[in-house]
């Protein structure tokens, strides 16, 4: 069976400032999407799921239209503010949405089959998707799964700081933990977070974690759950977001799972904020003139 590629496409883009999940970056004008949908195919996957909001829905589809439908599989899922949960009666009023582990839960009816999920608005590497086929297919189990981590360094960018999960790996390669780091940038030649005012160093090859994993189907239901202990918890907290990387951490420190993290030495790209468009741009017109890429992704 082949696996399913999951596109996390309901952000705000608030940073950026705009539809950042639809704004072409392409030599003609594709947007990161397109790029990841086409490694997705090419790597072995069989169904797309793009989860977005409703108010968004007709500027994707006039984008994406029937661009690839014809190559794999295409669903829609719907993240609103407060998407109804079974086992929920009534979802505290919210500012924005509960976060990515939320986005995923909306999309457990449209998923039947070992699955990776991405960011809309990243860009992986060709042998990313690749690596991340190969585990599905061959290692993914109910209780094990995956994740591609990026070397630090290749994940910065030049207009402002970005947050990262930072990654503990033992000498299996398997996640021990990841750890949220905040406003990481490059300062007199060297890698710093800030924490409480002040600047700690981080490794230039860390590991970190850029929301691309792999889950089996089964992990839906941990998911769930834990969805509903963080609503009760978080009852009178409209800002607290429900992340993938905390459920997670759950299962393995409950010894429910463990999660081998796929190295990646290909350089990351995104648009976090709109001075990274241009740079993104060009960076694409160099892989399509080293023919990692066609000229027309879709012919």
């Amino acid at each position: 069976m082949k696996p399913t590629l999951l596109i996390l496409a309901a952000g705000m883009g608030s940073r950026y400032g705009g539809l950042k999940q639809v704004d072409g970056v392409g030599p003609n004008g594709e947007p990161i999407i397109e790029y990841s949908v086409y490694d997705a195919i090419r790597a072995g996957f069989g169904k797309v799921v793009f989860v977005i909001r409703k108010d968004i829905e007709e500027a994707f589809r006039e984008t994406f239209g029937n661009k690839f439908e014809d190559k794999i599989e295409v669903k829609y899922a719907f993240q609103a503010v407060n998407t109804p949960i079974e086992g929920i009666s009534e979802l505290p009023e919210r500012e924005k949405p509960w976060g990515t582990g939320h986005a995923v839960l909306v999309a457990h009816d449209l998923i039947h089959e070992p699955f990776a999920v991405i960011n809309a608005d990243d860009y992986y590497g060709i042998s990313g998707f690749g690596d991340m086929a190969r585990f599905l297919k061959n290692s993914c189990t109910p209780d094990h799964y995956a994740m591609v981590g990026y070397q630090l360094n290749k994940t910065l960018s030049e207009a402002g700081h970005v947050n990262r999960g930072i990654c503990e790996v033992d000498e299996n390669g398997l996640l021990t933990d990841v750890v949220e780091r905040h406003r990481i940038h490059r300062t007199d030649g060297s890698i710093v977070y800030e924490e409480e005012g002040q600047t700690q160093p981080l490794s230039e090859e860390a590991l970190v974690s850029m929301n691309f994993w792999g889950f089996h189907q089964q992990i839906f239901k941990e998911i769930h759950r834990q969805f509903i202990d963080f609503v009760e918890a978080n009852k009178d907290k409209p800002k607290a977001e429900f992340y993938i990387p905390t459920v997670v951490n759950q299962l393995i420190k409950e010894g429910k799972a463990r999660l081998s993290v796929l190295p990646n030495k290909e350089q990351w790209y995104g648009v976090t904020y709109r001075e990274d468009r241009a740079m993104v741009g060009k960076a694409f017109e160099v892989l399509v003139e080293e023919g990692r890429y066609p000229k027309e992704l879709w012919i």
